[in-house]
């Protein structure tokens, strides 16, 4: 019987073609089932920014079967992590979450290039909270 992750997270940022994508697919490969993620935006973009997806790709992880999600209450709730990247105040907030705000550049309309060093600062981002969602107690 497999048993339940250890915590879930949700990534947010405005059009959730980037920065939360990325975060999500570091964590997905670095977590496994041992976390469950999800990502959104408050104004979802038609597609992964292609430079996101390139920049991904050359880290070993593959995100562009991926598609933008609108922000949701309902993933607010389900989730014990709101990690928020740039939207601000559009994101709800309710008791009993941890919210995290990282700052970081908008990869939006910029090449591969200037998407390497914003997806090398998420990997870091993402181990650090790895670690501290592995060091917190398990739900019973």
């Amino acid at each position: 019987m497999p048993s339940a992750p250890a915590a879930s997270v949700l990534f947010v940022c405005v059009h959730n073609a980037g920065r939360s994508q990325m975060a999500a697919g570091f964590l997905t490969h670095l977590a496994g089932d041992r976390i469950e993620v999800r990502s959104a935006g408050s104004l979802p973009a038609d597609q992964v920014n292609p430079a996101a997806v390139e920049a991904m790709k050359e880290a070993g992880i593959d995100i562009a079967g991926q598609t933008p999600k609108i922000l949701t209450t309902e993933a607010v709730q389900a989730s014990d992590y709101v990690i928020t990247m740039g939207c601000g105040d559009t994101c709800p907030v309710f008791p009993g979450k941890t919210y995290l705000d990282w700052t970081l550049e908008d990869p939006a309309g910029q090449g591969v290039e200037a998407v390497r060093p914003i997806r090398d600062a998420i990997r870091s981002r993402v181990v650090s909270l790895i670690a501290e969602i592995d060091g917190r107690p398990k739900p019973q």
